[in-house]
C-alpha cells in the first residue's frame, strides 16, 4: 500500500489509495414509481493531500432524446474522526476549504471509509424543510467497484441503481 501511496503522490491513508483510479459503466435507475432507466457514469478518485478528490459524472438519455450529464467535482480532508472526510466545496474569509450550508440550500456532503467500501454522502434541505439524502456506496472488487445509489426524499426511497464500474487503466 505505500508503494501506492507513492505512485500517487499522495500523503492519505493506504486504505483509501486503493480507490484511487478512474472507472466507469451503465446503471439501471429504478425510480419510485417502479419506472427505470439507464445511466451511463464515469467516477474519477485522486489524490488530494491527506484526503482525496472525487469527480463523478452521469450522463442520461431523457425519452425525448435529449442527453443531459451531470457532474461534480469534490475535495475531502481528513474530518478529525477516523475514517469520516468532511468536504471541502468552497473556501471561507481565511481561505480555508469548508463544506457548504445546506440551510442556505447548499449540498452538505461528507465521505466515510469501511473496509472496502468508500460513501458519499449528500443532504439537501427544501426551501419547505423538505429533506434528501443521497448515498453513493463504491466497493471494491476485482476489476473495479460495485456501486449502490440510493437517495431518500424524508425518509422515503425515491431513487436506487447499482451497477459494476471497471477501473479503467
Amino acid at each position: 500500500m505505500a508503494a501506492e501511496a507513492q505512485k500517487y503522490g499522495s500523503k492519505a491513508d493506504p486504505e483509501l489509495v486503493r480507490f484511487f483510479g478512474i472507472y466507469s459503466g451503465t446503471a439501471e435507475v429504478e425510480r419510485e414509481n417502479g419506472e427505470t432507466e439507464t445511466r451511463n457514469m464515469h467516477v474519477e478518485i485522486r489524490a488530494a493531500g491527506e484526503g482525496f478528490w472525487v469527480k463523478w459524472t452521469t450522463r442520461r438519455t431523457k425519452a425525448s432524446g435529449k442527453v443531459s450529464d451531470k457532474s461534480y467535482d469534490i475535495l475531502f480532508e481528513p474530518g478529525g474522526r477516523g475514517d469520516l472526510y468532511s468536504a471541502a466545496m468552497r473556501q471561507n474569509v481565511f481561505g480555508h476549504a469548508v463544506p457548504l450550508d445546506p440551510l442556505k440550500g447548499e449540498p452538505y456532503v461528507w465521505a466515510r471509509l469501511s473496509d472496502d467500501t468508500l460513501t458519499v454522502f449528500s443532504l439537501f434541505i427544501n426551501p419547505n424543510g423538505d429533506y434528501e439524502i443521497q448515498q453513493y456506496d463504491r466497493t471494491l472488487v476485482d476489476g473495479g467497484l460495485d456501486l449502490h445509489f440510493s437517495a431518500h426524499r424524508n425518509g422515503f426511497p425515491r431513487l436506487e441503481a447499482k451497477s459494476f464500474l471497471a477501473r479503467q487503466p
